[in-house]
């Protein structure tokens, strides 16, 4: 049974005050927090089996290597990849599409056609138009409507013969809306072009499935879903990452090194050069643990209570606009009519509450509803109706002090 309250025990920092006020966060969608579970992985690695991985015979070598491998396992099973070798353990998100867009600009060559969603990231615009500069090829984007949802008529105008890969995210990070990938992958198949998934925002409230998708790449970060930051995962499909050529050199990804030619490992030690973070890829773990321990079919409910509850009590206030009205997880990003959403933001944070504002790396977005951004509250799991009534009277209170 799902028991808020207890769920709230499992992690520490929820217990603590800023300024004086007991804490309200609601910025998951920059950063989840951590369980006590995840975190007693992480002193446990640095206290008993603190050592570097696949490169030595004694134990503790042994011991670490066989946790990050574990880890890499579940990663696997919890996305349901077909093999462990398609699951890279990166930096995070914003590494694993710089992997996938490197390896990528071997290949494209002038006029290729690449699509973006005009609801991404930077993360996963920036990458992508340094590949066209570098290749010569064309990035078109598919536009949005006012409600946040994409104009899906005019993608499927857009793909022809020359589309070679296409971009979205999976969950706007802006507005949480839910985009619809699976169409979006299937008709791009029907062109022979790849599809990258950016699941950051969504893995926190949906547990994807990359087969049943059949998701080319999917990349997220560990700290979206309640692990550390600085670890991350790219799946590919076996196929295209042997296609793509390493992303960086050195110790690892090697199969052989002499002066006169060096030949590479497989996968996925391919793309996984240098000493990664061993402690990160075990916690990563752990968290997934965490998370299935608790269900996403009960994480889903929760949320969605609280997003419904949200969009009911914040909408009462006038002069509040929400931002994406589509199909979404739980965030609301909002502005108070005539107060700029730093200052909505600044007070909320000396009243204990924690949001995140400004354009969140979607400045395009904020550049289509003609604004300089939005106040976003991005709730979670263990969040409550409680915490939203006091969001709702903090906002009130800056719509006062600042009208």
């Amino acid at each position: 049974m799902f028991i808020v309250d207890k769920i709230r025990a499992d992690f520490p920092i929820l217990n603590r005050e800023v300024h004086g006020k007991k804490l309200v966060y609601f910025d998951n969608g920059a950063t989840s927090q951590t369980p006590q579970i995840v975190i007693d992985a992480i002193v446990d690695y640095y206290s008993n089996y603190n050592a570097n991985i696949h490169r030595g015979v004694h134990t503790l070598s042994q011991e670490a290597t066989d946790k990050y491998e574990e880890a890499r396992l579940k990663v696997q099973q919890h996305f349901n990849a077909k093999h462990s070798y398609e699951i890279i353990l990166t930096a995070g998100t914003t590494h694993s599409i710089n992997v996938v867009a490197s390896g990528f600009s071997a290949i494209l060559k002038a006029g290729d056609q690449v699509i973006v969603s005009s609801l991404e990231h930077h993360s996963n615009i920036v990458p992508w138009q340094m590949l066209c500069e570098k290749t010569g090829a064309i990035l078109k984007v598919i536009p949005m409507n006012e409600d946040g949802s994409l104009r899906m008529d005019i993608y499927h105008e857009l793909l022809n013969a020359n589309t070679k890969l296409v971009f979205c995210n999976h969950v706007s990070n802006a507005l949480g809306i839910i985009n619809p990938i699976k169409e979006i992958i299937h008709a791009a198949h029907k062109f022979g072009a790849y599809v990258l998934i950016d699941g950051a925002q969504a893995v926190p409230h949906i547990k994807p499935d990359v087969q049943g998708l059949d998701a080319d790449f999917y990349v997220a970060s560990a700290h979206k879903m309640c692990g550390p930051t600085g670890v991350g995962v790219l799946y590919g499909k076996e196929e295209l990452l042997k296609l793509l050529p390493p992303y960086q050199g050195g110790g690892e990804m090697i199969e052989t090194v002499t002066f006169e030619k060096t030949t590479y490992a497989g996968l996925p030690h391919k793309f996984e050069a240098g000493t990664p973070n061993i402690c990160g890829g075990i916690a990563f773990g752990a968290a997934i643990d965490y998370l299935n321990s608790i269900g996403f079919d009960n994480i889903a409910k929760q949320e969605n209570e609280l997003l419904a509850y949200g969009t009911q009590e914040l909408e009462k206030i006038e002069g509040l606009k929400i931002y994406g009205t589509s199909d979404k997880v739980a965030v609301i990003s909002f502005n108070l009519e005539g107060i700029h959403p730093y200052d909505v933001g600044s007070i909320l944070d000396k009243l204990g509450v924690a949001v995140r504002t400004g354009h969140h790396c979607a400045q395009p977005i904020m550049n289509f509803y003609g604004i300089p951004g939005t106040v976003r509250a991005s709730f979670a799991f263990y969040n409550t109706k409680q915490e939203i009534d006091v969001l709702v009277a903090s906002v009130k209170r800056a719509k006062m002090m600042l009208s």
